[in-house]
């Protein structure tokens, strides 16, 4: 490895075992990194109390800009990415729904998302109003 250093032009000129070298460490980085991430992405994020959006807020807008629609598959969540789809399952029946965050909360105590009415009927949540839930991060 030969690095140069003349005027304003800064490099470092690498032979082809360096370049070998540097390609092997890039690459084992890029797959270490991407497997952690996609590892992470699909395990058990959060374990808690789920509830649902009340129909009177239909129409309203939501922290992403988006209007909150009640009949679509979507969720708040305090501080996963908007655009986030989430496997949500209901513990106490093993049913499962995948919604898109949208929004940020809930803010009531103790609770770790807020469902739209159309993912809380799909789960079973409406007659309860809330109930235990496992998020799954599984994509963007």
């Amino acid at each position: 490895m030969e690095l140069r250093i003349g005027g304003d032009a800064r490099y470092i000129v690498l032979n082809r075992a360096d370049m070998n070298l540097f390609r092997l460490i890039l690459v084992a980085f890029l797959c270490v990194t991407q497997g952690t991430i996609l590892a992470a992405s699909a395990a058990a994020i959060q374990e808690g109390e789920a509830s649902y959006y009340a129909d009177s807020l239909n129409g309203g807008k939501t922290a992403s800009g988006e209007l909150y629609d009640k009949d679509a598959l979507s969720a708040a969540h305090r501080s996963l990415p908007f655009g986030t789809r989430v496997k949500v399952t209901y513990l106490k029946t093993g049913q499962s729904v995948v919604v898109v965050i949208n929004d940020r909360g809930p803010f009531a105590k103790g609770r770790i998302i807020d469902l739209s009415s159309a993912a809380a009927k799909q789960l079973g949540l409406i007659k309860a109003g809330h109930g235990m839930v496992r998020l799954e991060v599984i994509g963007p």
